[in-house]
């Protein structure tokens, strides 16, 4: 069966040669600039996505629990665009073996829970390019030296500890400090890089090379609370390579039933829509045309299928 399952697979490099050099992996990462990125727990929602024009999806594997193989087999031989997937924080593994099937992209996620409460992965021991989350730029500083090229610019977990139903306005605050963190650094001096980074978590060697480039070495892409192409084509102008949409572009019942009937006694505000290749659609050209208002206008037409459920209480 493994066999079978890493037949399937087509990865980045070679499997035979193992290459781990940063300025390589950031290169593959770039594949995902200017486009959407879809989370999906099954083959069905992922050639929706794929349909719709994401760049690439990333498998949900359930509440604090991972997938077997074969359904990260499946939903890889149903799509064409890159597949990513998710190992617990520090369970370098989980790694391993998603780098041995040979999936494109590896979330080291907080969304799991963690395997090591002390340290993430090692991630330049991979020359699969790695992505994570962070909440500020000292987060997202520490994520680069450990070798992530792709950031996840998220606010804080909700208080039903939830993935996909962070607040817009966390995220928003959180893109705006760390791209005013970013162009802080991009100003200084060259004597105030020394005195930068005894303040945060970096290398002189980072810090130099982010005032030379004047951006993270790293794909920052916006997740958390983006439900629109307004909302998309906002975090675009904010100065973010992309955006992750959440699970609640679907409609899924046994996702919400899974997440919150049978253990929380409040919901949030959920978003169900009947046609998410329609919304998928939408927000592909909001980030694709996100300066253009005109374009964007026309995005936000024909979503009116989408129900907001404002009502938090459950009966029963």
């Amino acid at each position: 069966m493994a066999d079978a399952i890493i037949s399937v697979f087509d990865s980045f490099a070679d499997s035979e040669s193992k290459e781990n050099s940063p300025p390589i992996k950031l290169g593959l990462a770039k594949a995902l600039q200017g486009g959407v990125i879809v989370e999906v727990t099954n083959a069905e929602q992922a050639k929706i996505a794929e349909e719709a024009g994401a760049s690439c999806i990333v498998i949900y594997p359930g509440r604090f629990r991972t997938r077997d193989l074969s359904h990260a087999c499946q939903i890889k031989q149903a799509v064409s665009i890159p597949v990513m997937a998710r190992v617990r924080i520090g369970h370098f593994v989980e790694a391993q073996i998603l780098e041995a099937v040979g999936v494109d992209y590896i979330d080291e996620s907080e969304l799991l829970g963690n395997a090591d409460n002390e340290n993430y992965i090692n991630k330049h021991n991979f020359r699969i390019p790695f992505a994570c989350g962070c909440s500020n730029f000292n987060d997202a500083l520490a994520r680069i030296t450990e070798g992530a090229v792709i950031l996840w610019i998220q606010g804080e977990v909700s208080r039903w500890n939830l993935p996909g139903f962070n607040d817009i306005a966390e995220t928003v605050r959180n893109v705006r400090s760390m791209m005013k963190e970013t162009r802080n650094l991009t100003n200084t001096n060259e004597d105030e890089v020394f005195s930068f980074t005894k303040k945060v978590i970096a290398s002189y060697g980072l810090a130099a090379e982010i005032k030379r480039m004047g951006k993270l070495p790293a794909m920052q892409i916006a997740s958390g609370g983006i439900k629109t192409p307004a909302d998309a084509a906002l975090m675009m102008q904010l100065g973010c390579d992309g955006v992750l949409v959440r699970l609640e572009i679907f409609r899924s019942e046994a996702y919400i039933s899974d997440f919150f009937y049978s253990s929380n006694p409040y919901r949030p505000d959920i978003l169900y829509s009947s046609n998410p290749y329609k919304r998928i659609r939408a927000i592909v050209q909001a980030v694709k045309h996100y300066n253009n208002p005109s374009i964007l206008a026309e995005c936000s037409y024909g979503l009116d299928d989408t129900i907001a459920e404002d009502d938090y209480s459950v009966e029963g």
